[in-house]
């Protein structure tokens, strides 16, 4: 599968008014328009901290989104319009762009422990987003012996003392978060039950391959399928011989 297309990824400022994070947009149907990392640039902020950024472009850029999204793009004779362009499936989307940060680390793209904690930081901040996503739609009791507020049910306020207190996120940041945890239910657990099941199927899949399994091939076959449920993405790719397909 030739990826000469995707070797070209634009980085932007991104607009006012946008979101706290940074973000992806996927190239064009006819390439015309290469895909493209949004970076944030707060207002009154002089100095961004770049040992964080390391892990954020694997999760954006390549590994992540670029080469998934980008693969997806490419496929034009095997998937439809849709699979290729807006298919969008957050288990598998997002998941995967979590396990490109897993797969950063384990090749080596982290070269400082300034980057490594970075990776550790996006680590803390996923779990971290889990228990307020659950906790806060399920109207659930902190448990005993947390050491945050025990007994007391969660509520938004509690989770934006939470998020402010156990993890870097930064202080324009833990609003927005809060409120795109209660608009979008389910959607934080989704990044982790995504990364979850990727690690899951390539494991699988390379323990019924032994010797012959090849780590690469097995990536660009799960990617070249397109977006899809995590059921499928289990039953697909977890059996022996799928990824050389």
């Amino acid at each position: 599968m030739p990826l000469d297309p995707l070797l070209t990824l634009e980085h932007r400022i991104a607009p006012p008014g946008g979101g706290a994070g940074a973000s992806y947009t996927g190239p064009s149907e006819d390439l015309s328009r290469s895909g493209i990392v949004w970076w944030p640039a707060p207002p009154g902020r002089a100095r961004i901290p770049t040992w964080r950024k390391a892990t954020t472009l694997c999760h954006e850029g390549v590994p992540g989104h670029h080469l998934q999204i980008g693969t997806a793009v490419l496929q034009a004779g095997r998937l439809n319009r849709f699979q290729r362009l807006m298919g969008k499936v957050a288990g598998y989307t997002e998941g995967w762009a979590l396990y490109a940060e897993r797969l950063s680390r384990q090749l080596g793209l982290f070269s400082t422990d300034a980057e490594l904690l970075g990776f550790l930081d996006a680590q803390l901040f996923r779990a971290a987003r889990v228990i307020l996503d659950i906790g806060m739609h399920l109207n659930l009791r902190i448990p005993a012996g947390a050491g945050f507020h025990d007994g007391q049910r969660w509520t938004p306020q509690l989770g934006r003392e939470f998020l402010a207190g156990r993890t870097l996120t930064a202080a324009n940041r833990v609003d927005e978060e809060i409120d795109r945890y209660l608009g979008w239910p389910g959607q934080a657990p989704a990044y982790k039950l995504g990364e979850r099941m990727w690690i899951e199927a390539a494991e699988v899949a390379g323990a019924s391959g032994g010797a012959a399994f090849d780590l690469k091939a097995f990536h660009a076959a799960a990617l070249s399928a397109g977006p899809m449920g995590l059921d499928l993405l289990r039953e697909r790719f977890s059996t022996p011989g799928a990824w050389t397909e």
